[in-house]
């Protein structure tokens, strides 16, 4: 049974988290660390998919980390399955199941997991990952356990999407500052011209364009020679 004051203390960590800057490996090693406490498991792990492909994104011990690992090199397992059919895939007992995944329960009876269930990190109608939990003991798994192991997949769901709309935001702040530079820098291109020629700066942008374009260069460059190299057109 899910230990209730750990989870609410948990849920109550990863709200505060959520609302300042994180790191999303620092954010997913204690997610591990809580589902693992909470349920009073032998381990668990995340895996993600980047481009199609399933990459291992943290786990809470060496053993969870093997049976990531395995899973990864192999195609094989209950995180591949929850991700593929982004349905909770819970296995009371890994033992009648050597032909199903033989390179993975080799690893899990190698490190005394017996049972095993991977829970889907859904988004909308996408599976981005799994979540996965490992006991030492065969292991039905309650429909209580499974819902607390889904609030913390959704979690770090929340953790991944918010994570991407920050760095889409950086993304975008980046690439209006540079075209901000840019601008900067080729209205000082214009003034230099003006000055230079004694005309205007419609006429001295013509000039920077025309020469741009003889040279093969985009007006940017043009700009920052004129600005920084002392060019002259």
């Amino acid at each position: 049974m899910p230990d209730r004051r750990m989870f609410l203390q948990a849920l109550s960590d990863f709200a505060h988290a959520l609302i300042a800057p994180y790191d999303v490996e620092v954010v997913l090693g204690e997610l591990t660390g809580h589902v693992t406490a909470v349920l009073g498991l032998a381990g668990s792990g995340v895996s993600l998919v980047q481009d199609g492909q399933l990459h291992f994104a943290n786990a809470v011990n060496p053993a969870a980390i093997d049976l990531e690992q395995a899973q990864h090199d192999h195609r094989t397992g209950p995180c591949l399955d929850a991700i593929r059919t982004g349905e909770v895939v819970a296995i009371a007992d890994l033992t009648d199941l050597g032909e199903r995944w033989p390179e993975y329960v080799a690893v899990a009876r190698r490190h005394g997991v017996s049972s095993v269930a991977g829970i889907p990190l859904t988004l909308v109608d996408a599976t981005v990952g799994a979540l996965d939990l490992y006991s030492h003991e065969p292991r039905e798994w309650s429909a209580e356990e499974l819902l607390t192991a889904r609030v913390f997949a959704d979690m770090a769901t929340a953790y991944l999407v918010n994570a991407s709309k920050l760095d889409q935001q950086r993304q975008l702040t980046e690439q209006l500052q540079r075209a901000l530079d840019q601008r900067v820098v080729i209205e000082q291109a214009k003034g230099i011209t003006a000055h230079a020629h004694g005309t205007g700066v419609d006429t001295a942008f013509a000039l920077i364009r025309r020469h741009a374009r003889d040279h093969n260069a985009s007006v940017r460059v043009v700009a920052e020679a004129i600005v920084h190299a002392g060019l002259r057109v």
